[in-house]
């Protein structure tokens, strides 16, 4: 064991001592892709522009999620990468046969400043880059500097009803460096999505720049 791992194995022991953690951290310390995926349920979604793949009322799902996304666990990105890069490529031959969905680009929805400030990193980024790292340009092209987020909005979950929902994200996404998507397929990454407000103003803003089919991809719904 080398000097490094050793402090932080230290650093963890302590931790874990002033601030134990819940049965479902712990299994989230050490679970693979394959036993993710194997646990948790999936999700039923009948709309042929979305592909998501679990469900975000299992506590495993929503306590992954929160680990990462909140408590900077961000060893569960390649984890989630791995799981949603094998959905993406089971969709992908289906897709450019009928929807003639071919070498679309990889965008992540993405953070304010101010959220970017806040948290530190954005996750669907992180997911994103993970993603392109397996993918190797094969079958997408990864592009995070495209969308941009530029009005800080409140958290979704805060909002009372749809209507306020869309209030909220109204204006909110721009493009930059519009060529790269003009007449391009979009895959379009969020983590989770319950009412699809935050993805739909999103593919209008890609779509008033020029972005062609847009296929929106999430961990949980």
């Amino acid at each position: 064991m080398n000097l490094i791992s050793f402090f932080k194995k230290i650093i963890n022991f302590l931790l874990d001592t002033a601030f134990p953690r819940t049965k479902l951290e712990k299994k989230l310390s050490e679970i693979t892709a394959e036993e993710l995926y194997s646990e948790a349920p999936k999700t039923r979604n009948e709309d042929k522009k979305m592909i998501t793949v679990f469900s975000y009322e299992d506590k495993l799902i929503k306590e992954a999620i929160s680990s990462f996304k909140f408590r900077k666990n961000k060893r569960l990105a390649k984890i989630f990468a791995q799981i949603l890069y094998d959905e993406i490529l089971e969709h992908m031959s289906e897709l450019e046969t009928f929807s003639n969905f071919k070498k679309p680009i990889l965008i992540p929805i993405p953070l304010s400043k101010q959220r970017m400030r806040e948290r530190g990193f954005n996750q669907c980024e992180l997911i994103a880059k993970e993603m392109s790292i397996l993918d190797k340009d094969s079958s997408f092209v990864f592009e995070k500097n495209v969308l941009i987020k530029i009005k800080d909005t409140p958290h979704q979950s805060r909002a009372k009803n749809k209507k306020e929902r869309l209030e909220n994200l109204k204006k909110s996404f721009s493009v930059k460096q519009s060529e790269k998507i003009r007449g391009k397929n979009i895959l379009l990454l969020d983590d989770v999505t319950t009412t699809g407000t935050t993805l739909k103003e999103a593919s209008k803003t890609l779509r008033r720049y020029g972005a062609k089919k847009i296929i929106c991809l999430t961990i949980a719904h």
